[in-house]
């Protein structure tokens, strides 16, 4: 073998393996991806659940305290958003939006001790507590693989494959502003 040949058969084997890494690292990020589609995709199907149970709980309440009717209206307003949104920035903005009118609605039953002792009342406050959870969970393991996802599209050579091939980072879904208020508690 010539000088010559040594240096092609190098130069083959090492684009090979150049070729092989490259494909490795995509398949590794495409992964990924697939996992956040999974999150997203769980995330949704919490949120439909709740927004499935709006409707009943906003009944309930509007038969105890009907005349707090713009209260209702904009949790309507924004659970009719949350099911439209999209993207998890809609979804981030719309479920600000919902939290912020669902506490103003629970404060409003806070004033009815007959609706506070509706069993369907209560049992539909059970069920969205249990939602709420569900959601929280399905938005951990969301947040979690595009933790994993938005690291490896920051190292190298994965941002340079990632770059290459279109891959971008994902958004997390944002906590809620009202978590980092500390509740009031109250004693009747």
């Amino acid at each position: 073998m010539t000088t010559t040949t040594i240096i092609l058969i190098a130069i083959g084997i090492l684009a090979l393996v150049l070729i092989f890494a490259v494909i490795s690292v995509y398949n590794v990020l495409t992964r990924e991806y697939i996992l956040i589609q999974e999150g997203t995709s769980g995330v949704g199907t919490c949120l439909q659940q709740r927004n499935d149970l709006i409707p009943n709980l906003v009944e309930t309440v509007k038969g105890y305290a009907g005349h707090e009717n713009k209260t209702l209206v904009e949790v309507v307003k924004w659970r009719n958003q949350s099911a439209a949104a999209t993207t998890v920035e809609e979804q981030n903005t719309a479920t600000k939006g919902l939290n912020q009118a669902m506490f103003n609605m629970l404060s409003v039953a806070e004033d009815y001790p007959e609706l506070k002792a509706d069993v369907q009342f209560q049992k539909l406050m059970e069920e969205l507590s249990g939602i709420e959870n569900r959601i929280s969970e399905a938005r951990r393991y969301y947040n979690g693989t595009v933790r994993q996802y938005n690291q490896d599209l920051s190292v190298f050579p994965k941002n340079i494959v990632g770059k290459g091939f279109g891959f971008r980072p994902a958004v997390f879904f944002a906590e809620d502003a009202g978590a980092k208020l500390v509740p009031k508690v109250k004693f009747d």
